[in-house]
């Protein structure tokens, strides 16, 4: 019981996780975290915080992440469905600026591990939906930084749907672009 298979994905450290689903009549039942079947997949971090969100067709939120206290995430829909993507931004990485999606759903059940330096984000496919997230350390408000969701550099293919207005926040319209991001990393290195 509580066995889950891991896929790896082409940009290396995310993984999308498939729990074993027991179903029979009455519903069903599923281990949707355990810690020792996660460590032995090569994920074995400690987890501090778990979030979660409601949001309406046409909402893209993203793509986010924290300056100085980056955090794994391990994220999953308990209603609905989103189209999640997760852009590389470790230094160094032979796939930074390159980015991976996956659908989730309440239906499929699947989790994506986001490993720190990752920007984040999802569009909501469903009518609504509800998201999870698992974190390895605390929100911090004044460390936020993000991307802005179309930048053309790194080219996400958001499932955009016919008839349905984007819905963003203030702040995910004004984000800059990859290279903006490159450029304030390298002045941050040459100022320290």
């Amino acid at each position: 019981m509580g066995k889950i298979q891991v896929e790896t994905c082409e940009i290396e450290g995310l993984k999308v996780i498939t729990p074993t689903v027991f179903g029979d009549d009455r519903g069903y039942f599923m281990e949707t975290y355990n810690q020792k079947d996660f460590a032995e997949a090569g994920i074995g971090m400690d987890f501090v915080q778990d979030n979660q969100s409601a949001s309406k067709r046409g909402v893209l939120r993203g793509l986010h992440f924290q300056k100085q206290f980056p955090q794994d995430k391990l994220v999953r829909v308990v209603r609905g469905e989103v189209f999640d993507v997760a852009v590389d931004l470790r230094e160094g990485s032979a796939t930074y600026g390159k980015w991976f999606g996956v659908t989730l759903s309440a239906e499929n059940k699947k989790q994506f591990f986001i490993p720190k330096n990752f920007a984040h984000g999802f569009l909501v496919l469903s009518d609504y939906a509800e998201f999870c997230y698992k974190c390895t350390d605390f929100y911090h408000p004044n460390d936020e930084g993000g991307l802005l969701w179309s930048d053309p550099e790194i080219g996400v293919q958001w499932p955009l749907q016919d008839g349905v207005e984007l819905i963003l926040s203030d702040k995910d319209q004004k984000w800059g672009g990859l290279t903006a991001y490159t450029e304030a990393k390298k002045q941050e290195k040459a100022g320290e």
